[in-house]
């Protein structure tokens, strides 16, 4: 009987020839026509019958049609383009994870499409214009990945907690304990009357309790090394699935045979240590996570309005308080300065909205808002400061998935994943060579010895703690650096930071405190009408200077802008009641006259005019933080160090003393010169790291290979950085870069170290005298130590982080 090319099964009814294939039904073949016509056909060679039998039912998805369902299931809908997350049940292997994440391929209005294999998730962007959700729920189904999709779950918010890691770790754990109490009579070799009598039933019950943890609870490492094999890649689990089956297998001939024990005990131990590496190694993950979504990138601070009612004269004032994101609930009302992001789904209560959602579309055409419409968390605010209502808290909006957009991911690669998947490759062909090699040796000498050593190598040499060396190393440290306030997006960032070479720094809000500016006024003194008009408008923006001069003004009569316009790089307009007032470049709030004193451009200020009539000028004294010098002389060393700043060079020789010889120092870089400048060093070789103030570096950030921003005012926050530094840490950096130096040094040690534990090990196999106590002591032991090395070894690294950097 032949077997259906696309989904496996038996031809049993019908066979369906077509292009010297068989299928065995319409809709394998017309899945087949339709990759093969999209040019879709690899999704077959990555796996073998990949492919689940589509079920067509008419007019399943006509719910799809009703538009407030549509929009309970969208993520995001905005600007023709919506976002859904779809549960899709038959994901089984990499044939399904390609496919899914080809979908453009199928349709040209799906933009992107992100698998989520454990959860069996697809996340899928698409043009609403051009492809409903409900044709997108066909397109899946008649490609044989149907939606599951439920309503009650959306409504009710209720959360699926995959327990079965704990279930599979309970039953090997009890288990465990009660083998290994059956088996000190065999341990310690008791000959009395009672372990002759009893010694049948003591085994048998043995096997009773070894088998629930062979088929249940080490599943997971058939199922994966079956997929690694029929992929014909020898995957971590390839050995420890060996080694199972030979335990289990040979205690099991024992046992029937009155032979012995065995090594059920050796076996479960392995099971139960194994699990419980995993289920540690999750626990960590969905710590480090939890921090990701919530207080490692975005301890954001928000303004939160309170209304107050003064009794006296009735009348109603607004008071403004910084309260962290996750409190926000619903109802609150929050004020969003310009060019800030919208950190929650909101509505629009107050002001102009001008909405940017290129950091989630891709589109950089920004949107006009109403007051009582809908904004969606994740746009920036382009049009002064506006007054919204929070719809849902931060842990519902759209804000907590872009930080996995791949929009900001760059691909990064990380080298110890290869590394582990090449070891453990070399790791499994060397035990399996060792095995027949000594096997056949020991034929030649003593055939019941042979048996014991051809066992005896599979089962020792555990190789779980080759796998675990990099994810445990990198998450340790991963919680340290947030720990110290570097909160990293990603632990394959810490990789990529162990090869940086050149460290480019913005100068304004990065080698410079926005907090300790020493600023004078020079000019005609403001009257209070003026005062308010500037502090009104210096509120609604973001840029370090005006935050700063914003600090330090009189904070009385407030008032809310009739209009507000930014020139990115010149200044600002504010406009209430038909007075206006211009802050920023000279050039720009006075352009019909001609300043002759150079010195005032060399000078960073900010220049007044109100009604078009200039009036003076702020001028700042940078002053740098606390260790700058420090931080240049220990990065000196070992890389190259660059200065990128969209300011003037008026402080160019004061800097220069700060800096070491031959350090390339550019002024007047717009933030697209700041991008290619990176750009051209990586052309050249060079792995940049680029630290900036998240504001106008988004795109260096974004194109070097690793992005940080330095966070000052919280109220900020770049989605383009691969990691967020409290400004306080920032003579921390040269150490920062140290430890992870350091990291890739402990994952070297781990891997030698787990070496030396299976040669031990090899060594009592090879000459036969692996005792069941032995192995049962061996074999978790490797496992254990290199968790309990990488944690220590990582911990004690991390105590550099408490030692001043400089007096």
């Amino acid at each position: 009987m032949e077997n259906c090319f696309h989904c496996g099964d038996e031809c049993r009814n019908t066979v369906i020839s077509h292009h010297g294939k068989s299928f065995c039904c319409h809709g394998c073949k017309t899945v087949f026509d339709i990759l093969n016509d999209n040019n879709l056909s690899y999704y077959y060679d990555l796996e073998r019958a990949p492919g689940m039998s589509p079920i067509e039912q008419e007019g399943k998805f006509e719910f799809l049609k009703n538009e407030e369902i549509v929009t309970k299931l969208l993520e995001f809908n905005e600007q023709g383009t919506q976002v859904v997350s779809l549960l899709i049940p038959s994901i089984h292997c990499s044939s399904c994870i390609w496919v899914l994440e080809n979908l453009n391929k199928l349709n040209s209005a799906i933009k992107t499409a992100q698998v989520n294999f454990p959860k069996k998730t697809v996340r899928i962007t698409f043009s609403s214009k051009s492809l409903t959700l409900q044709n997108l729920a066909i397109l899946l189904s008649r490609i044989g990945y149907e939606p599951y999709i439920s309503l009650d779950d959306i409504t009710e918010n209720k959360s699926h907690i995959d327990r079965s890691l704990i279930y599979k770790l309970g039953v090997a754990g009890f288990a465990f304990g009660n083998i290994m109490f059956l088996s000190f009579p065999e341990y310690f070799e008791v000959n009395e009357f009672w372990l002759e009598k009893f010694k049948h039933i003591f085994r048998w019950l043995i096997f009773a309790f070894a088998v629930p943890v062979a088929v249940y609870s080490g599943r997971d490492y058939f199922i994966s090394a079956y997929k690694g094999l029929r992929s014909k890649i020898l995957n971590i689990d390839v050995p420890i699935a060996i080694g199972i089956s030979v335990l289990f297998i040979r205690s099991t001939i024992e046992i029937v045979m009155n032979w012995g024990t065995g090594f059920f005990d050796s076996m479960v131990g392995l099971v139960f240590f194994l699990l419980l590496g995993k289920f540690f190694q999750q626990k960590t993950y969905a710590f480090l996570s939890f921090e990701r979504d919530y207080k490692s990138y975005f301890p954001i601070a928000v303004t939160r309005l309170t209304r107050n009612k003064d009794k006296s004269t009735l009348e109603t004032s607004k008071t403004e308080e910084q309260v962290q994101v996750y409190k926000l609930v619903k109802g609150d009302r929050i004020l969003i300065r310009n060019s800030e992001l919208l950190p929650v789904d909101s509505i629009l209560i107050k002001g102009t909205a001008l909405i940017d959602y290129s950091f989630v579309t891709g589109e950089a055409e920004p949107v006009t808002k109403k007051s009582g419409d809908q904004l969606f968390a994740g746009g920036h605010q382009q049009a002064g400061s506006i007054e919204v209502e929070v719809l849902k808290p931060i842990e519902q909006s759209y804000l907590t998935q872009l930080w996995s957009n791949e929009i900001f991911s760059k691909n990064k690669q990380s080298v110890f994943e290869s590394l582990t998947d090449n070891i453990s490759k070399r790791f499994t062909i060397s035990l399996l060579s060792i095995a027949i090699i000594a096997t056949t040796i020991w034929l030649f000498i003593d055939i019941p010895i042979a048996l014991n050593v051809f066992t005896a190598v599979l089962i020792v040499a555990c190789p779980c703690a080759i796998a675990l060396a990099a994810p445990f190393t990198l998450g340790n440290l991963l919680r340290i650096f947030g720990r110290y306030k570097l909160y990293i997006k990603d632990s394959s960032i810490i990789e990529q930071l162990t090869h940086i070479d050149t460290v480019v720094f913005d100068k304004t809000g990065t080698l410079t405190t926005n907090t300790k500016n020493t600023i004078t006024y020079e000019g005609i003194s403001l009257n209070k009408e003026e005062q308010s008009l500037l502090t009104s408008t210096l509120r609604a923006s973001n840029h370090p200077l005006s935050r700063s001069l914003y600090d330090i003004l009189d904070k009385n009569n407030i008032q809310t802008l009739d209009d507000f316009k930014e020139d990115i790089g010149q200044g600002i307009t504010g406009v209430i009641n038909n007075r206006s007032i211009k802050v920023g470049a000279y050039g720009f709030v006075d352009s019909k006259q001609e300043k002759t004193n150079k010195q005032t451009h060399k000078r960073t200020a900010v220049h007044i005019s109100t009604n078009n009539k200039y009036k003076g000028c702020y001028v700042f004294y940078n002053e740098y933080r606390n260790g700058v010098k420090t931080v240049f002389d220990q990065l000196k060393t070992s890389k190259k160090i660059v200065i990128l700043s969209g300011d003037n060079d008026g402080e160019k020789e004061h800097l220069s003393k700060l800096l070491p010889k031959n350090t390339t120092l550019l002024f007047n870089q717009k933030p697209e010169d700041k991008l290619n400048y990176i750009k051209q060093q990586q052309k050249k070789g060079r792995n940049v790291l680029m630290i900036g103030d998240g504001l106008n570096d988004a795109g260096a950030l974004a194109q070097s290979n690793v992005g940080i921003s330095i966070s000052e005012n919280i109220n900020v926050f770049s989605p383009a950085c691969d990691g967020i530094l409290d400004a306080s840490k920032f003579q921390d950096i040269p150490k920062f870069l140290s430890l992870s130096q350091k990291g890739t040094q402990i994952i070297k040690y781990a891997f030698i170290f787990s070496l030396f534990y299976n040669l031990i090990g090899l060594a009592f196999a090879l000459t036969g005298n692996l005792a069941p106590v032995i192995a049962a002591i061996l074999m978790p032991l490797s496992s254990i130590s290199i968790v309990v090395f990488t944690t220590i070894a990582t911990y004690l690294s991390g105590k550099q982080l408490h030692k001043p950097t400089y007096k």
